[in-house]
C-alpha cells in the first residue's frame, strides 16, 4: 500500500470481519433501520417487493443443456432455492413437471452451512454436475460433484475446497479446474493462475498442471464447449480485464496459443469455428476487420492445433450499433445486435455454401436477450421486454419462427405511462442518449430517479423493472436510464472513450443528462435522485462530489470509492485496465481528481446519501462504502448506511434480502425527494 492508505484514519474499517468494524456496522444498521423500517411506506414497499419476487407466476428462466432446462426457483418457502430440471419440450407447458434435483435450504440446514447456489457445470452426458456453493453469496465457492439421476452428491466424486475456483468437465471422467493451490498460486487480483487436470481414478493430489499463468495476470481459467460429436477445450489467460490469450488444449493435453489479437473476445464455438468479437481493428494477412466486428475463425485441423485456417466476417456494426450477446446451439450461432440501443437477433449457420445469415422475427421497440441456448441441441430461448412491456420468453428450435412460451403478467399499471428518448450534450459536445419513463399527463417538475453505470462495456438496455414500476413510477415519480460513455451501447469505441485517463467523460455525460432533465422540465435539482451500483456507485458518488448542486439525493450501492487504494481492496487489481494504476504518474492525477473518497470535503454542501453494501461481497468488498460513510459522517454530512451480512456483490442472497434492499432504497428516495404517496 502507498502512503495514502497508511495515513487513512478509517483504515480500521478495512478489517472486514474485525470486531470493531462489525460493531460500527451494527450501530449504523440499527440507526438506518430505526429511521426507515418503522415507516408505513417502508413496510408496504417491502411487502409489495417481496410478493413480486416470490410470485408463482414468474417466468422460470433456465439454462438449457442436453435437451433439459435447469432452473433455480426461490420463493417464500424455499428462500435459498430449489435446483430443478425438466425436459425442454415439457418446459413450454403452463405447469411444467419439474423434477427436484437439490433443495438448497434443506442442504444448508442439514450441513449447518449458509449455502448460496452459484451455478452448476454439467458433464457431456448431463448425468453429473459440478455444483458451486458459496457461503453467504460471495465469489469464493465450494465445488462438489452431483449425480443427476441419484439426486445426491457423490461421496467419492470431484470436490474442491472453498476458493474462487472454476471447474468444468473435460470428459465424463476428468475435469479441468483452476483453484487456490497455496502460496504463489493466485494472481495479484486474488484469482487462480494455474489450471490442472484431475482424473476420476486419481486423487486430487495427483492432478497435473496443464497451464500456469503469471501472478500479474487477472486470472487463468479453463473453458470447454461440449457438442454432440466433439468438444473444444481451451485455457483463457486474462492478462488484463480486456485482454486475453486463448490456448487450445490438444488431445495429448499440450496447449497451443491461438493467434488472435489480445483484445479479441471468444464468444462461442460452432463445430470447427471459433466465434470472436473484436474490440480493436485487426489486420490478418491482406484482410482488415473493423473494431466491433464479429468474425468466424476456423482452426486447422479442427481442435488439434491453433493454426488459423480461415477467417470470415459475420457482422460489422456501424458507429451507433454493437454486438451485444452471442450464444451457440449445436447447429447455429445467435447474435443480439444493437442499433441505437434497440435489439434485433441474427442467426448464423455454416453449410456447403459458407455462412448463412437470417434475421429472426421477434418484437421490436425494446430489448431482446438470449436467455438460454442448448450447446448440445437445437433449442434457444429469447426474452423480449421494454420499460413498460413485461418480458415474454420465446422458444426457437431452428425452424419456422420463434414462438412465445411464457409471459410475465404486468406488475404495475402502465396505462398513463410513456417512455421517451432524448439526448443530452456532454461537456465535449458528444450527444448522450437517455430514456425517461414518466406519466404522460405530467405538467410540472417532479421527483425523478436517474440511473447509470458507464463502465466495463456494460450496456444499459430497455428493461422491465417490476420494482421500479411498483415502488416509484406508480407513486408518480419519473425514472431515467442514461446511456453514458464507458458502457457498451455503441460497442467498444463508446466504452474506450471513457476508460483510464478519459474517465471524466463518463461523469460529464451523467452530469449533462442531469442538467438536461432540469432543462426539459422533468424535475428541479432538489427533486433529482441518482442511483447506481458497483461502478455505478462510483458514478453517482463522483457526481455528488463534483456537482452536488445538480442532485437532491444519492443511493450508492456496493460501490468502489477509494480510487487511490482500490487495487489493494478485494479484486480491485483486476480492474486496472478500466481505471488505471494510481501508482502510474500519468494516471495518478486523473484518479486523484475524481476519487470520491479523496474529494469529499467538510465545507461542501452535499445532498443526503444512502450507502448499501454487503459484508460477504468479496469482489468490491464493503470497505469502500464503510470508509466513505464514516468520513462523510465525521465531516457532518447527511449519511445513511446499511450493510447486509450476506449476498456477495449482489448485496442479497435471497428474495427477503433483495426486497429489503430495494424497499430501503425507494422508501428513502421517496422521503428525501418528497414523492407524494
Amino acid at each position: 500500500m502507498g502512503t495514502t492508505e497508511l495515513a487513512d484514519e478509517w483504515a480500521w474499517l478495512e478489517e472486514i470481519q474485525g470486531q470493531k468494524a462489525l460493531d460500527w456496522v451494527q450501530a449504523q444498521n440499527a440507526q438506518t433501520l430505526g429511521l426507515l423500517a418503522g415507516l408505513p411506506r417502508y413496510r408496504e414497499d417491502y411487502a409489495r417487493a417481496l410478493a413480486v419476487l416470490d410470485a408463482s407466476d414468474r417466468i422460470p428462466l433456465s439454462e438449457l443443456d442436453g435437451g433439459h432446462a435447469y432452473n433455480l426457483w426461490q420463493d417464500e418457502i424455499h428462500l435459498r432455492g430449489l435446483w430443478r430440471q425438466v425436459g425442454t419440450a415439457d418446459y413450454a407447458q403452463a405447469m411444467p413437471p419439474w423434477q427436484l434435483l437439490l433443495d438448497i435450504d434443506a442442504l444448508a440446514a442439514r450441513e449447518n452451512e449458509n449455502w448460496v447456489f452459484k451455478g452448476a457445470s454439467l458433464a457431456p452426458l448431463c448425468n453429473r454436475a459440478l455444483v458451486s456453493l458459496s457461503r453467504g453469496g460471495g465469489d469464493a465457492v465450494v465445488v462438489r460433484e452431483f449425480d443427476i439421476a441419484a439426486r445426491t452428491f457423490l461421496d467419492a466424486g470431484f470436490y474442491l475446497p472453498e476458493a474462487k475456483s472454476t471447474a468444468v468437465y473435460l470428459n465424463e471422467d476428468a475435469i479441468l479446474f483452476a483453484s487456490d493451490f497455496g502460496t504463489g498460486s493466485l494472481t495479484r487480483s486474488g484469482y487462480p493462475r494455474i489450471v490442472k487436470l484431475w482424473r476420476r481414478d486419481q486423487g486430487l493430489a495427483h492432478a497435473s498442471v496443464v497451464y500456469a499463468g503469471e501472478s500479474r495476470d487477472v486470472l487463468v481459467a479453463p473453458v470447454v464447449f461440449h457438442a454432440p460429436q466433439s468438444s473444444c477445450a481451451l485455457i483463457v489467460r486474462a492478462t488484463s480485464f480486456f485482454e486475453n490469450e486463448y490456448h487450445l488444449i490438444s488431445d495429448d493435453l499440450a496447449t497451443h496459443r491461438v493467434s488472435l489479437p489480445s483484445t479479441a473476445e471468444l464468444q462461442a464455438v460452432l463445430g470447427d469455428w471459433l466465434i470472436v468479437k473484436l474490440r480493436e481493428g485487426w489486420r490478418h494477412g491482406s484482410a482488415q476487420y473493423p473494431l466491433g466486428a464479429l468474425i468466424g475463425v476456423r482452426l486447422a485441423p479442427p481442435h488439434k492445433s491453433a493454426a488459423i485456417d480461415q477467417i470470415l466476417l459475420l457482422d460489422a456494426p456501424g458507429p451507433r450499433a454493437a454486438v451485444a450477446d452471442v450464444r451457440a446451439t449445436a447447429e447455429a450461432v445467435y447474435v443480439v445486435r444493437l442499433e441505437n440501443v434497440t435489439s434485433s437477433v441474427l442467426r448464423f449457420d455454416y453449410g456447403p455454401a459458407g455462412w448463412r445469415r437470417q434475421q429472426l422475427q421477434l418484437p421490436d421497440g425494446g430489448t431482446v436477450h438470449i436467455a438460454a441456448a442448448d450447446g448440445q441441441g437445437q433449442d434457444v430461448q429469447f426474452l423480449f421486454e421494454s420499460y413498460l412491456v413485461p418480458p415474454t420468453l420465446y422458444g426457437f428450435d431452428g425452424t419456422g419462427a420463434p414462438r412465445p412460451l411464457k409471459s410475465l403478467p404486468a406488475r404495475f399499471d402502465a396505462t398513463d405511462l410513456v417512455t421517451d428518448a432524448f439526448e443530452a450534450r456532454s461537456a465535449d459536445g458528444t450527444m448522450v442518449p437517455y430514456f425517461v419513463t414518466h406519466d404522460r399527463k405530467r405538467t410540472q417538475p417532479g421527483p425523478t430517479i436517474l440511473y447509470g453505470y458507464g463502465g466495463f462495456e456494460v450496456a444499459l438496455l430497455p428493461a422491465y423493472s417490476a420494482l421500479a414500476g411498483m415502488l416509484w413510477l406508480s407513486a408518480g415519480g419519473s425514472y431515467v436510464v442514461a446511456n453514458i460513455r464507458g458502457g457498451g451501447e455503441f460497442g467498444p469505441a463508446w466504452h474506450d472513450a471513457a476508460r483510464k485517463a478519459n474517465r471524466q467523460r463518463a461523469f460529464d455525460d451523467f452530469a449533462a443528462v442531469a442538467r438536461d432533465l432540469v432543462a426539459r422540465g422533468f424535475c428541479r435539482p432538489d427533486q433529482l435522485g441518482v442511483m447506481g451500483g458497483s461502478n455505478g456507485g462510483l458514478l453517482v458518488a463522483t457526481l455528488m462530489t463534483q456537482h452536488p448542486e445538480l442532485i437532491g439525493a444519492v443511493v450508492c450501492q456496493v460501490p468502489l470509492l477509494d480510487m487511490m487504494a482500490y487495487m489493494h481492496i478485494g479484486a480491485g487489481a483486476s480492474w486496472e485496465a478500466e481505471y488505471g494504476d494510481p501508482e502510474d504518474p500519468q494516471l495518478r492525477p486523473v484518479l486523484e481528481g475524481y476519487s470520491p473518497y479523496q474529494n469529499v470535503r467538510r465545507q461542501a454542501e452535499y445532498p443526503p446519501v444512502l450507502f448499501l453494501t454487503a459484508t460477504s461481497d468479496d469482489r468490491v468488498t464493503p470497505v469502500h462504502a464503510r470508509k466513505m460513510a464514516a468520513r462523510m459522517q465525521a465531516q457532518g454530512h447527511r449519511v445513511w448506511f446499511y450493510e447486509n451480512t450476506e449476498g456477495g456483490h449482489a448485496a442479497a442472497a435471497d428474495h427477503r434480502q433483495a426486497a429489503e434492499m430495494w424497499a430501503l432504497s425507494y422508501t428513502w428516495l421517496k422521503q428525501q425527494l418528497r414523492l407524494p404517496l
